[in-house]
């Protein structure tokens, strides 16, 4: 089941949720409106190995705004830190964005219950398209959970994404073994 706008607030209150800086204006129906953060980043590589640990350069949105061109991954960082303690948080896109040939994400919409940090964006876009730092970018939706949880990702000893960070966060595939 989905929160609606009175349980996040209910939730926020209780301390299961937490979102910094929190403005009461970006509270929907049933989501909180996140923003793109300062940061941009892409990878160093044009081929990416899953084995390796692919390097980024990080750059800082200019106020004048920065144009997204089609065939590069874009990393970005929503400007908000969340925490998530008893409910499965899910970033998803705004119409809004995508209609402007926007995708905020390629595979990694869920977080997990114990998620703390800001998001990391793996922004692609389809035509040529300049954005802002501040802009909407997406939105958070919160999942009632079932069961008792033994393993909150913020405490397992494995979590590759748990330091907190202003900007992108590159691929960590390259910790795990296969």
């Amino acid at each position: 089941m989905i929160l609606t706008d009175n349980q996040i607030l209910s939730e926020i209150e209780k301390g299961t949720i937490l979102v910094e800086p929190f403005n009461r204006a970006c509270l929907g129906t049933n989501s909180y409106d996140v923003h793109l953060g300062r940061y941009l980043a892409t990878y160093k590589d044009e081929i990416l190995d899953a084995r390796k640990h692919n390097e980024i350069d990080v750059f800082e949105i200019p106020e004048e705004g920065y144009v997204l061109r089609p065939e590069t991954l874009y990393l970005g960082v929503t400007l908000e830190y969340t925490e998530t303690l008893a409910h499965v948080p899910f970033l998803e896109g705004k119409s809004s964005v995508g209609r402007l040939g926007i995708d905020i994400h390629a595979t990694a919409g869920k977080g997990d219950v114990g998620f703390c940090n800001t998001w990391t964006l793996e922004i692609s876009v389809t035509q040529p398209v300049r954005i802002y730092y501040g802009m909407p970018i997406g939105q958070l939706i919160y999942f009632e959970v079932s069961g008792e949880i033994e393993n909150y990702y913020n405490t397992k000893a494995n979590a590759k994404y748990n330091h907190r960070t202003i900007t992108p966060v590159e691929s960590m595939m390259w910790k795990n073994e296969f």
